[in-house]
């Protein structure tokens, strides 16, 4: 039998998070040379390099290494579910650690954080917000169990499941002409000053539904933030194309009224999804939180399959 210690997996599953030895001996609470040894022990028991340290510090994982990582992160948390697993008989236990995506976080979160643990009382949600990119990364790297992101642009590799329809709506200051209809058409904003919100994968929906219709925005004023978005919309300073949300209030944070109207035609109607690895099992917990969440913010999830991308 291969003589690999369980901390020896823990050690080597963490690295993928670090560019430096000295950096993932500090947060692994371990001294470096003693983590340095830990490595070869692993390539001696693997037969194979894993990592190249070099005389600078840096580390990069071999391809071996890598795919190394991802089974060692896979067995480590198969050990703490049959742990958790082992004493909770019915009830749901442990931790589910869940990323969401910035623009839409304050529409979801709240009611994940309120109800789910009244369901589940025994786990506890730990929240990661970020970019599309932020949240990737940290799936990769085993710091997520799983990510609510919309389904646009994701690349290959992921399981998925639908958590809710959403469509890109029309912000307008009560006082613009088109914010009586019941509906509005992408064409008759084209020459409007539009307040851009300028963040991956949103601004991609934007381009992509004014080129389909062989249209060009006018772009008054790009910004990061959605909150902003519509501070400015309120203040009469342009509309803004937002995605649909849950929980959305037509209100500035100013507290100014905003109004918010569909297309007809649609345009980029997809869905939010939660996401994660396709060669990771999601956890018990983390699967019911996905369910809860479908429930609540939309009945799309629970009888969805789920589906890889690649």
């Amino acid at each position: 039998m291969v003589d690999v210690s369980l901390r020896q997996l823990e050690l080597f599953a963490a690295l993928p998070n670090f560019s430096t030895l000295s950096a993932a001996a500090a947060h692994l609470h371990i001294s470096e040379s003693a983590l340095s040894q830990a490595i070869t022990s692993l390539e001696t028991a693997v037969g194979e390099q894993l990592c190249v340290r070099r005389k600078a510090r840096g580390l990069t994982l071999t391809a071996t290494g890598q795919q190394f990582a991802r089974q060692a992160r896979q067995i480590i948390a198969d050990t703490q579910e049959l742990v958790v697993g082992a004493g909770r008989g019915q009830e749901l236990r442990g931790p589910v650690k869940l990323g969401c995506y910035s623009s839409f976080a304050t529409n979801v979160v709240p009611e994940l954080l309120e109800g789910f643990p009244k369901r589940h009382p025994g786990v506890t949600i730990e929240i990661m917000v970020g970019t599309n990119e932020e949240l990737l990364s940290a799936l990769e790297a085993g710091r997520l169990d799983v990510a609510l992101v919309y389904d646009v642009s994701l690349p290959v590799g992921y399981r998925r499941r639908r958590i809710y329809a959403t469509a890109l709506q029309a912000h307008l200051h009560p006082d613009h002409p088109l914010a009586a209809a019941e509906t509005v058409d992408l064409a008759e904003l084209a020459d409007e000053p539009y307040i851009l919100y300028d963040a991956t994968p949103g601004i991609r929906n934007v381009t992509d539904a004014f080129t389909a219709r062989g249209l060009e925005p006018r772009i008054q004023a790009k910004v990061t933030q959605i909150i902003l978005v519509e501070a400015l919309v309120g203040r009469g300073l342009g509309y803004g194309l937002l995605m649909s949300r849950p929980n959305a209030v037509p209100m500035s944070i100013e507290g100014r009224p905003i109004v918010i109207r569909p297309f007809d035609p649609p345009v980029t109607v997809s869905h939010v999804v939660g996401i994660w690895p396709a060669d990771m099992k999601l956890t018990p917990r983390a699967s019911a939180l996905l369910d809860f969440a479908a429930e609540k913010l939309g009945g799309y999830g629970s009888a969805e399959e789920d589906v890889v991308t690649g």
